[in-house]
Protein backbone atom coordinates (compact mmCIF):
# COMPACT_ATOMS: atom_id res chain seq x y z
CA UNK A 1 0.00 0.00 0.00
CA UNK A 2 2.68 2.25 0.90
CA UNK A 3 4.86 1.06 -1.32
CA UNK A 4 2.79 1.08 -4.46
CA UNK A 5 1.59 4.71 -3.56
CA UNK A 6 5.37 5.39 -3.05
CA UNK A 7 6.21 3.83 -6.63
CA UNK A 8 3.33 5.25 -8.64
CA UNK A 9 4.32 8.78 -7.68
CA UNK A 10 7.80 7.89 -7.68
CA UNK A 11 7.19 7.73 -11.73
CA UNK A 12 5.19 10.46 -12.14
CA UNK A 13 7.27 12.72 -10.68
CA UNK A 14 10.19 11.64 -12.47
CA UNK A 15 8.88 11.14 -15.65
CA UNK A 16 7.61 14.67 -15.41
CA UNK A 17 11.33 15.87 -14.06
CA UNK A 18 13.12 14.33 -16.98
CA UNK A 19 11.37 15.96 -19.22
CA UNK A 20 12.58 19.44 -17.90
CA UNK A 21 15.56 18.91 -15.54
CA UNK A 22 18.44 16.60 -15.30
CA UNK A 23 18.43 14.05 -12.48
CA UNK A 24 19.96 14.99 -9.22
CA UNK A 25 22.40 12.69 -7.07
CA UNK A 26 19.53 12.02 -4.70
CA UNK A 27 17.32 11.04 -7.77
CA UNK A 28 19.44 8.39 -9.05
CA UNK A 29 19.97 7.48 -5.59
CA UNK A 30 16.14 7.16 -5.24
CA UNK A 31 15.93 5.13 -8.21
CA UNK A 32 18.85 2.94 -7.36
CA UNK A 33 16.49 2.15 -3.71
CA UNK A 34 13.73 1.22 -5.80
CA UNK A 35 15.51 -0.79 -8.08
CA UNK A 36 16.96 -2.98 -5.24
CA UNK A 37 13.87 -2.81 -3.23
CA UNK A 38 12.07 -4.91 -6.12
CA UNK A 39 14.90 -7.21 -6.29
CA UNK A 40 14.60 -7.89 -2.13
CA UNK A 41 10.91 -7.98 -2.60
CA UNK A 42 11.41 -11.33 -5.00
CA UNK A 43 13.98 -12.54 -2.80
CA UNK A 44 11.48 -12.15 0.17
CA UNK A 45 8.55 -13.75 -1.44
CA UNK A 46 11.08 -16.91 -2.62
CA UNK A 47 11.85 -17.33 1.45
CA UNK A 48 8.49 -17.11 2.45
CA UNK A 49 7.28 -20.01 0.01
CA UNK A 50 10.32 -21.89 1.14
CA UNK A 51 9.35 -21.70 4.47
CA UNK A 52 5.51 -22.35 3.67
CA UNK A 53 6.80 -25.91 1.80
CA UNK A 54 8.79 -26.51 4.94
CA UNK A 55 5.37 -26.25 7.32
CA UNK A 56 3.59 -27.95 4.75
CA UNK A 57 5.41 -30.98 4.86
CA UNK A 58 6.47 -30.60 8.39
CA UNK A 59 9.84 -30.35 7.52
CA UNK A 60 12.20 -28.81 10.46
CA UNK A 61 12.64 -25.07 9.79
CA UNK A 62 16.62 -24.00 9.94
CA UNK A 63 16.99 -21.45 12.34
CA UNK A 64 19.39 -19.63 9.65
CA UNK A 65 15.92 -19.40 7.33
CA UNK A 66 14.26 -17.81 9.62
CA UNK A 67 17.25 -15.54 10.43
CA UNK A 68 17.13 -14.80 6.75
CA UNK A 69 13.79 -14.00 6.08
CA UNK A 70 13.69 -11.55 9.13
CA UNK A 71 16.95 -9.82 7.14
CA UNK A 72 15.58 -9.47 4.26
CA UNK A 73 12.32 -7.94 5.24
CA UNK A 74 13.94 -5.87 7.70
CA UNK A 75 16.42 -4.29 4.42
CA UNK A 76 13.43 -4.02 2.61
CA UNK A 77 11.41 -1.91 5.08
CA UNK A 78 14.71 0.11 5.57
CA UNK A 79 14.64 0.49 1.83
CA UNK A 80 10.77 2.37 1.70
CA UNK A 81 11.87 4.11 4.63
CA UNK A 82 14.31 5.88 2.63
CA UNK A 83 12.06 6.44 -0.56
CA UNK A 84 9.73 7.60 1.47
CA UNK A 85 12.02 10.05 3.19
CA UNK A 86 12.92 11.34 0.02
CA UNK A 87 9.39 12.00 -1.00
CA UNK A 88 8.46 13.87 2.07
CA UNK A 89 11.81 15.61 1.72
CA UNK A 90 10.80 16.63 -1.81
CA UNK A 91 7.29 17.04 -0.70
CA UNK A 92 6.25 14.71 -3.30
CA UNK A 93 4.07 12.35 -0.33
CA UNK A 94 0.42 12.88 -0.45
CA UNK A 95 0.13 13.06 3.39
CA UNK A 96 -3.31 11.60 4.33
CA UNK A 97 -5.06 12.09 7.22
CA UNK A 98 -8.08 10.67 8.13
CA UNK A 99 -10.02 9.04 11.23
CA UNK A 100 -9.40 5.13 12.03
CA UNK A 101 -10.07 2.89 14.40
CA UNK A 102 -6.82 2.29 16.43
CA UNK A 103 -7.61 -1.08 17.44
CA UNK A 104 -8.14 -2.39 14.08
CA UNK A 105 -4.75 -0.68 12.56
CA UNK A 106 -2.76 -2.28 15.35
CA UNK A 107 -4.43 -5.68 14.83
CA UNK A 108 -3.18 -5.50 10.94
CA UNK A 109 0.14 -4.52 12.25
CA UNK A 110 0.63 -7.51 14.60
CA UNK A 111 -1.00 -10.00 11.97
CA UNK A 112 1.71 -8.84 9.72
CA UNK A 113 4.71 -9.13 12.44
CA UNK A 114 2.83 -12.33 13.08
CA UNK A 115 4.82 -15.23 11.47
CA UNK A 116 8.38 -13.44 12.69
CA UNK A 117 7.21 -13.33 16.44
CA UNK A 118 6.19 -16.88 16.21
CA UNK A 119 9.66 -18.23 14.89
CA UNK A 120 11.64 -15.86 17.44
CA UNK A 121 8.87 -17.50 20.23
CA UNK A 122 7.87 -14.16 21.66
CA UNK A 123 4.81 -13.37 23.24
CA UNK A 124 3.18 -10.09 21.97
CA UNK A 125 0.86 -8.31 24.41
CA UNK A 126 -2.17 -5.71 22.65
CA UNK A 127 -3.79 -3.01 24.64
CA UNK A 128 -5.94 -0.70 23.54
CA UNK A 129 -10.04 -0.26 23.63
CA UNK A 130 -11.77 -1.61 20.68
CA UNK A 131 -14.06 2.03 20.49
CA UNK A 132 -10.89 4.20 20.33
CA UNK A 133 -10.66 6.40 16.96
CA UNK A 134 -8.06 8.96 15.93
CA UNK A 135 -6.86 11.00 13.13
CA UNK A 136 -3.60 10.10 11.31
CA UNK A 137 -1.71 8.80 7.92
CA UNK A 138 -2.35 5.09 8.48
CA UNK A 139 0.54 3.84 6.32
CA UNK A 140 2.61 6.34 7.81
CA UNK A 141 2.03 5.21 11.36
CA UNK A 142 1.96 1.98 10.84
CA UNK A 143 5.67 2.16 8.85
CA UNK A 144 6.64 3.66 12.01
CA UNK A 145 5.58 0.96 14.36
CA UNK A 146 6.34 -2.09 11.91
CA UNK A 147 9.83 -0.38 12.76
CA UNK A 148 9.22 -0.46 15.92
CA UNK A 149 8.41 -3.52 15.97
CA UNK A 150 11.06 -4.65 14.18
CA UNK A 151 13.49 -2.98 16.44
CA UNK A 152 11.94 -4.44 19.93
CA UNK A 153 12.15 -8.26 18.23
CA UNK A 154 15.26 -8.12 17.37
CA UNK A 155 16.35 -6.78 20.85
CA UNK A 156 13.49 -8.38 23.45
CA UNK A 157 14.17 -11.29 25.59
CA UNK A 158 11.00 -12.55 24.72
CA UNK A 159 8.12 -10.38 25.60
CA UNK A 160 6.91 -7.49 23.44
CA UNK A 161 3.88 -4.93 24.27
CA UNK A 162 2.02 -2.49 22.11
CA UNK A 163 -0.55 0.21 23.64
CA UNK A 164 -2.24 3.03 22.05
CA UNK A 165 -4.16 5.40 24.61
CA UNK A 166 -5.73 8.78 23.94
CA UNK A 167 -5.14 11.10 26.38
CA UNK A 168 -4.69 15.11 27.16
CA UNK A 169 -5.63 15.52 23.73
CA UNK A 170 -2.90 13.35 22.16
CA UNK A 171 -2.83 9.41 20.74
CA UNK A 172 -0.04 7.80 22.63
CA UNK A 173 1.20 4.29 21.27
CA UNK A 174 4.03 2.61 22.72
CA UNK A 175 5.93 -0.01 21.68
CA UNK A 176 7.80 -1.84 25.22
CA UNK A 177 9.90 -4.43 25.47
CA UNK A 178 12.04 -6.90 28.04
CA UNK A 179 15.38 -6.49 26.77
CA UNK A 180 18.31 -5.05 27.92
CA UNK A 181 16.67 -1.55 27.13
CA UNK A 182 18.28 1.97 25.17
CA UNK A 183 21.82 2.68 26.78
CA UNK A 184 22.24 5.18 28.72
CA UNK A 185 23.81 8.11 25.97
CA UNK A 186 20.86 8.05 24.08
CA UNK A 187 18.23 8.94 26.27
CA UNK A 188 18.28 12.13 25.81
CA UNK A 189 14.09 12.82 24.86
CA UNK A 190 12.60 13.78 22.43
CA UNK A 191 13.59 12.15 18.78
CA UNK A 192 14.10 15.12 16.58
CA UNK A 193 13.96 14.94 12.55
CA UNK A 194 15.92 17.71 12.23
CA UNK A 195 18.85 17.08 14.41
CA UNK A 196 20.07 13.59 12.97
CA UNK A 197 19.88 10.77 14.80
CA UNK A 198 22.29 8.75 16.97
CA UNK A 199 23.80 5.02 16.45
CA UNK A 200 21.85 2.76 18.41
CA UNK A 201 23.01 -0.41 18.79
CA UNK A 202 24.78 -0.72 15.67
CA UNK A 203 22.07 0.69 13.56
CA UNK A 204 22.53 3.51 11.61
CA UNK A 205 19.36 5.02 12.99
CA UNK A 206 17.82 5.20 9.87
CA UNK A 207 14.41 4.05 11.65
CA UNK A 208 14.27 6.49 14.07
CA UNK A 209 14.78 9.44 11.87
CA UNK A 210 11.91 8.20 10.05
CA UNK A 211 9.35 7.62 12.59
CA UNK A 212 10.41 11.37 14.17
CA UNK A 213 9.50 12.36 10.86
CA UNK A 214 6.42 10.36 10.72
CA UNK A 215 5.49 11.98 14.47
CA UNK A 216 6.63 15.84 12.63
CA UNK A 217 4.16 15.43 9.99
CA UNK A 218 1.08 15.16 12.14
CA UNK A 219 -0.09 18.53 13.63
CA UNK A 220 -3.00 19.84 15.04
CA UNK A 221 -4.15 23.19 16.36
CA UNK A 222 -0.31 24.64 16.44
CA UNK A 223 0.70 20.76 18.32
CA UNK A 224 2.81 18.51 16.56
CA UNK A 225 3.38 14.49 16.98
CA UNK A 226 6.89 13.41 19.25
CA UNK A 227 8.79 10.55 19.35
CA UNK A 228 10.23 10.18 22.47
CA UNK A 229 12.53 6.75 23.65
CA UNK A 230 12.85 5.50 27.44
CA UNK A 231 13.62 2.63 30.03
CA UNK A 232 10.67 1.21 32.09
CA UNK A 233 7.19 0.03 31.10
CA UNK A 234 5.46 -2.94 32.15
CA UNK A 235 8.49 -4.97 31.16
CA UNK A 236 11.31 -3.03 32.49
CA UNK A 237 13.06 -2.72 28.76
CA UNK A 238 13.21 0.07 26.01
CA UNK A 239 10.00 1.85 25.39
CA UNK A 240 9.29 3.54 21.94
CA UNK A 241 6.64 5.88 22.23
CA UNK A 242 5.12 7.97 19.63
CA UNK A 243 2.61 10.71 20.07
CA UNK A 244 0.40 12.42 17.90
CA UNK A 245 -1.83 15.54 18.65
Amino acid sequence: MLAAGLKQSWIMENQTKSETEPFAFADFLALSVHDMKNSLGMLIGALENTIKEARVSDSPLSPQLGQMEYEAKRLNNNLLQLLCIYKISNRLYPVDIQEHPIRAVLEEIVMQNRPLLEFRQIKLALDCQSDSVWYFDKELLSGALNNALNNAIQHTADQLRLVARVADGQLEVRVEDNGGGYPDALLHGVVSANKGINFYRGSTGLGMYFSALVANLHQNNGHSGSLTIENGGAYGGGCFVLRLP
